[in-house]
């Protein structure tokens, strides 16, 4: 059950729902950090709205499912509450934000494999227009029935994505899709440099595999 502190946090609203776009610099999240660690609501309330379309955004990516995002950020958000004392100042706090959602993506995703749930019908349209719009590996086929594209081929490409292997997909998202930098990536992930940029391409090559069996043709080099 969720503590006041918790409903304070979320203040009774989805976090996919949230309309204020708050960018903060370096200064700026520093004395919010501050303010966090001696339990402000009014900062925990500003770091939501600064933060949470970014997280929605990652976990909705990694999961395929926009109800298992909405759940699963506001338990980030709850996490980083719990534990802000944790953090060390040594990255950005969105940086550090992002490590947290990816391991919670992490546990949830073999959570929702453990119970054979997680399957792939349920993806919605919305998704995947964003995916087809970013990354290397988002070139479109060469076929002429133009109509294929769109949201079709964003379905194709969801899927293509829920199936890779969750550290492949872990990498395409953050990179391709998010457009974090290497040094984030490693950051978030614990890689080195020349690990997350190999891994990548490996990622990216089985990425568009994945696509070409969903779309039935292959995509132009």
């Amino acid at each position: 059950m969720r503590s006041r502190g918790d409903a304070l946090l979320l203040g009774g609203t989805t976090l996919a729902d949230g309309a204020f776009d708050v960018s903060l610099d370096l200064e700026a999240e520093q004395a919010l950090v501050v303010r966090l660690r001696r339990r402000d609501e009014a900062a925990f309330n500003l770091f939501v709205r600064a933060y949470q379309q970014k997280v929605f955004s990652l976990v909705h990516r990694m999961l395929g499912s926009r109800a298992e995002a909405e759940d699963l950020s506001q338990e980030v958000f709850i996490t980083v509450f719990r534990s802000i004392d944790s953090f060390r100042g040594d990255a950005r706090l969105g940086t550090w934000l992002y490590r947290v959602a990816v391991n919670h993506c992490k546990n949830r995703i073999k959570y929702l494999d453990r119970r054979v749930t997680r399957g792939h019908d349920g993806l919605d349209e919305e998704s995947g227009r964003a995916l087809t719009e970013g990354g290397p590996v988002m070139s479109r086929p060469d076929r002429p029935d133009e109509s294929l594209h769109g949201a079709e081929l964003g379905k194709v490409i969801e899927r293509a994505l829920g199936l890779l292997e969750e550290e492949h997909r872990t990498l395409v998202v953050l990179r391709d899709l998010e457009g974090l930098s290497y040094e984030e990536i490693m950051v978030i992930t614990g890689l080195a440099e020349g690990t997350v940029k190999s891994r990548l391409h490996r990622a990216r090559a089985a990425l568009r595999e994945a696509i070409e069996r969903g779309l039935g043709c292959k995509l132009p080099e």
